[in-house]
């Protein structure tokens, strides 16, 4: 497969990266370099970033950074939310069966940023960054609030795919925030 790429309106030609090899020669890949290979390549997938967030049993907002997050449904209004399964958010949305989606602004790195360290070490968060809708709690001022109640739980590999019908949600204004190789960053057109 040949991959150009347009840099400048220059093009640059990166194919010699990706030929196969030639006749009689292998090309076996570890398992070790395919995960590799693998996270990188979806490093290259530019996404909107997200806030997941439920409640832990005392009433404190739990919450994690997520991409991995799709529209499912029109009627009735269904998201999905992958999370890993030795995520404390695994837990948590599994037990209390909702969770808060949160779409951010680009001025809410910070945030995004805070959810994406792990609890154990990320220290607190300021409560005037939350708000709710219904019961659950969600990022105030972000672009799109929605508070979702689990419909459907999936296990893939070692994640989960929750199911959510969206029972509140409320649209604010902005410019999103952009997750890309690894770095956050704006959106301009």
């Amino acid at each position: 497969m040949a991959v150009g790429v347009y840099n400048s309106g220059a093009r640059a030609n990166t194919a010699a990266q990706h030929q196969s090899p030639g006749p009689g020669a292998t090309n076996l890949q570890t398992t070790d370099s395919i995960n590799e290979m693998y996270r990188d390549a979806w490093s290259r997938f530019a996404t909107g970033v997200t806030v997941i967030t439920t409640l832990e049993p005392g009433g404190n907002v739990h919450g994690m950074t997520a991409s991995s997050v799709a529209s499912v449904s029109l009627d009735p209004p269904l998201v999905l939310v992958v999370i890993g399964e030795n995520r404390e958010s695994h837990t948590l949305v599994e037990s209390t069966g909702r969770f808060g989606l949160s779409i951010l602004d680009d001025g809410q790195t910070d945030i995004a940023k805070h959810f994406a360290t792990p609890p154990e070490v990320r220290g607190e968060i300021d409560p005037q960054h939350f708000t709710a809708l219904s019961d659950t709690p969600v990022i105030a001022n972000a672009m799109a609030i929605m508070d979702c109640r689990v419909t459907a739980a999936h296990q893939a590999g070692d994640h989960t795919v929750f199911i959510g019908e969206v029972e509140s949600i409320a649209i604010g204004a902005g410019k999103p925030l952009v997750w890309f190789q690894r770095q956050f960053g704006g959106f301009s057109r």
